[in-house]
C-alpha cells in the first residue's frame, strides 16, 4: 500500500507560478507511476487528468495540460512528484490531486490509479 499527500496549494495572483508536490510513503513509491488531476467546481466539469510521469521520472506525459504551462517532474530520492504551473490564470482555480498506480504504463484513465491523495486547493485571484 502506498499513500500520497499533496502540498503547496494556496492563494496566488494571476500570472504567478506555483509548485505543488506529492509526497509518497508506504510501499516503495518509486515503483509507481504518478498522475496529477484537477477538479474545478466553477467550471462544472469532471475531474481532469492533467499529466502523469513514470516510475523513473524520465517519461512525462501531458493529457489535459498541453498548453505548456504545466511541468510534471519527479525526485525519487525524496519520494516526491511535482507539478509546476506557470502563468496561473483564475480558471486554474480548483483542487489538485495526485494519485499513484502501477497497473499499466502509460495510464489512460483515472481508474488506472489506485491510491489518491486528499487534494490541495489552489485559488488564483485576478
Amino acid at each position: 500500500q502506498v499513500h500520497v499527500v499533496e502540498a503547496g496549494g494556496g492563494l496566488v495572483q494571476a500570472g504567478e507560478s506555483l509548485n505543488i508536490s506529492c509526497l509518497g510513503s508506504g510501499e516503495s513509491f518509486t515503483n509507481f507511476y504518478v498522475g496529477w488531476f484537477r477538479f474545478r467546481q466553477a467550471a462544472g466539469k469532471p475531474r481532469e487528468f492533467l499529466a502523469t510521469i513514470d516510475s523513473t521520472g524520465d517519461n512525462p506525459r501531458y493529457i489535459a495540460a498541453r498548453e505548456g504551462r504545466f511541468t510534471i517532474s519527479r525526485d525519487n530520492a525524496k519520494n516526491t512528484v511535482y507539478l509546476h504551473i506557470n502563468s496561473l490564470k483564475p480558471e486554474d482555480t480548483g483542487v489538485y490531486y495526485c494519485a499513484a498506480g502501477r497497473s499499466r504504463w502509460p495510464p489512460f484513465y483515472q481508474t488506472d490509479f489506485d491510491h489518491w491523495g486528499q487534494g490541495t486547493q489552489v485559488t488564483v485571484s485576478s
